[in-house]
């Protein structure tokens, strides 16, 4: 089978559990929000960078590390890897939280808008939305939840498909996926200080419709 073959590594894909599993893993992640040992911290942003560049380095080893398993054996390291990632990315996220004395407020949403609001913005406007110095967190439904996961769970599919080609490449792809791995925690990072370094209002849940939880 050719490498590049996007026919092929979508079949790869299938068989793996990749598209099945991706919005489940989602949910499973942002709906599990980790505890932290971080406290407050009179310098929050210095804090912060420390925690950014310690999860990013994981991040890299994670993913660097599952893309050596090579050809179609290494399809089954691909959903664990993103995963793992994001499992370090959501620590992550608890942990800067944390610094920025803003553990009492984290909820799911904020954990999706912190994980995913680089590659997926637009979708996510209505969850969390800054308002002057203020974000306002709108607490979502189960049925929002699940309609989010489904949109951003094939977007992350889509970009799988270059993790699946890194195990025909097993070396030189490995580096590859270790810096995306890197660059993705930075950008999950630099969310999450922007967030929580800012005032931020949880909308209470109102109506029926928002009562899925």
């Amino acid at each position: 089978m050719a490498a590049d073959d996007p026919v092929a590594l979508l079949g790869l894909a299938k068989r793996a559990g990749i598209g099945t599993r991706m919005t489940d893993a989602i949910l499973g992640v942002v709906g599990a929000i980790p505890t932290s040992k971080e406290v407050g911290s009179e310098e929050p942003h210095a804090r912060a960078m420390a925690l950014a560049r310690r999860a990013s380095k994981s991040a890299a080893t994670i993913s660097g590390g599952a893309a050596l398993v090579p050809g179609p054996a290494g399809m089954l390291t691909v959903l664990p890897d993103i995963i793992g990632v994001w499992k370090v990315q959501s620590q992550m996220v608890a942990d800067i939280a944390a610094t920025y004395g803003k553990t009492a407020s984290l909820t799911k949403e904020q954990m999706l808008y912190c994980l995913f609001r680089h590659m997926f913005s637009q979708g996510l406007r209505d969850v969390v939305v800054r308002a002057g110095e203020r974000f306002l967190v709108r607490r979502a439904s189960m049925q929002v939840l699940q309609k989010l996961a489904n949109a951003i769970g094939i977007k992350v599919t889509q970009r799988a498909m270059g993790k699946a080609i890194a195990r025909y490449a097993p070396v030189v792809g490995a580096a590859g996926v270790a810096a995306y791995a890197f660059y993705d925690t930075r950008k999950v990072a630099t969310t999450a200080m922007e967030l929580f370094g800012r005032e931020v209002v949880l909308e209470p849940i109102g109506s029926e419709e928002r009562e899925g939880e």
